[in-house]
C-alpha cells in the first residue's frame, strides 16, 4: 500500500474540521478540483471512502473520522520532529541550551519547546541528546541552561522539578512464547532473561536495575546493550529478544500489535522525569519560562 502524502492528510483533517472541501482547500492555498483529486486519490490507496460528499457541504465518514485521527497525530509527530530537528542544528549558538536524555528529547522536549517559539518566536533555543548521566554533567557543568532527565534518585548539585511521569514496559514481538502466557511474568523470571538494554547511565537502565533490586532480585547480563530507545525498539521487533523500554517509545506498536507487552507481577516501572538545574541558582529568562510553561501542560 502506498501511504497518503502529508499535504493530503492535512486536507483530510481540515475536511472533517471545517465541513468543506472548498474551504480546507482555501486554507492551503490550492483549488477545489485538485483536493477533490486528492482526496479521492488517498481513498484509493487506502481502499476507504473517507468523504461523504453532498450539496450541503462535505463530511467525513466513520472510517473518515477515524483515519483523520490517526492523521492528526502523524502531522503533531511531524511538528515536533521539526521543532526537535531545528534545535539540534541550533544548540552551539543558543541563547536558550537544553539538554535532554532520550526518551525525553524523542517524546516530549521537542513540543515544549514548540510551545514556548510560539510565545517568543525569536527565541534561539539548542538541544543536546544524550543519556540522563551526561545531561547532569553539563548542567553541573553550565554548558546547559536546563536538563531534563530520566533517572531516579538525588541528583548532587542539582534542583529539579518534576515534568511528567512515564512508565516502562516490558515488550516482545508478537511471535514470542511470552506473547502467548496467560500468567504475568514473575520479577525473577525477567530478572533471570538476558535482556535487551541501554547504556549504562541511561535513565531507563537505571530504572530497571533499581526496581529489580528493590524486589530482591539479582538481574543477568545484558543480551544486549544499545544507545538509544529507537535501538532497542527495533532490535526486539527483529526478534533480538525481549526489552522493557518506555511506553511512549513503542506506544504505535503495541496499538498495531507488531510489539506485545507482558506483565510483571510484583514490579513497580513507573517513574518520574524531571528537569534539572544547579542546585541554588534561581532560573530567569528563557528557561524559567520553559520549565513554567511545562508545569502548567502537565496541571
Amino acid at each position: 500500500m502506498t501511504p497518503p502524502d502529508l499535504e493530503s492528510l492535512r486536507l483530510l483533517v481540515l475536511v472533517g474540521e471545517l465541513g468543506s472541501i472548498g474551504q480546507a482547500a482555501a486554507e492551503l492555498g490550492i483549488a477545489q478540483p485538485s483536493a477533490s483529486k486528492r482526496l479521492s486519490t488517498v481513498e484509493r490507496r487506502l481502499g476507504l471512502v473517507l468523504v461523504d460528499r453532498t450539496r450541503r457541504g462535505s463530511a467525513l465518514t466513520p472510517d473518515g473520522r477515524a483515519v483523520a485521527g490517526w492523521a492528526h497525530r502523524v502531522l503533531a509527530e511531524l511538528d515536533g520532529l521539526l521543532t526537535g530537528a531545528e534545535a539540534l542544528r541550533a544548540h552551539r549558538e543558543a541563547e536558550l541550551r537544553i539538554a535532554a536524555s532520550m526518551t525525553l528529547a524523542e517524546h516530549l522536549v521537542p513540543g515544549w519547546i514548540g510551545e514556548l517559539k510560539r510565545v517568543h518566536p525569536e527565541l534561539y533555543v539548542g538541544l543536546q541528546v544524550t543519556n540522563s548521566d551526561r545531561v547532569a554533567e553539563l548542567v553541573r557543568a553550565g554548558e546547559v541552561d536546563l536538563g531534563f532527565v530520566e533517572s531516579p534518585g538525588p541528583l548532587a548539585g542539582l534542583a529539579s522539578r518534576r515534568v511528567a511521569t512515564d512508565h516502562l514496559v516490558v515488550v516482545v514481538p508478537a511471535h514470542h512464547p511470552w506473547a502467548r502466557r496467560r500468567r504475568p511474568l514473575t520479577v525473577a523470571e525477567l530478572a533471570a532473561t538476558p535482556l535487551v538494554v541501554r547504556e549504562p547511565g541511561s535513565g531507563t537502565r537505571e530504572t530497571v536495575d533499581a526496581a529489580l533490586r528493590d524486589a530482591g532480585a539479582e538481574t543477568a547480563d545484558p543480551l544486549l546493550e544499545l544507545g538509544s530507545a529507537a535501538a532497542v525498539r527495533n532490535a526486539v521487533i527483529t526478534g533480538a529478544g525481549p526489552a522493557v523500554i518506555s511506553e511512549l517509545a513503542v506506544a504505535g506498536d503495541l496499538a498495531d500489535h507488531t510489539l506485545v507487552q507482558v506483565p510483571v507481577d510484583g514490579l513497580d516501572l513507573g517513574r518520574v522525569l524531571r528537569a534539572v538545574w544547579p542546585a541554588g541558582r534561581r532560573l530567569v529568562g528563557p528557561a524559567a519560562a520553559l520549565l513554567s510553561g511545562v508545569s502548567r501542560g502537565k496541571r
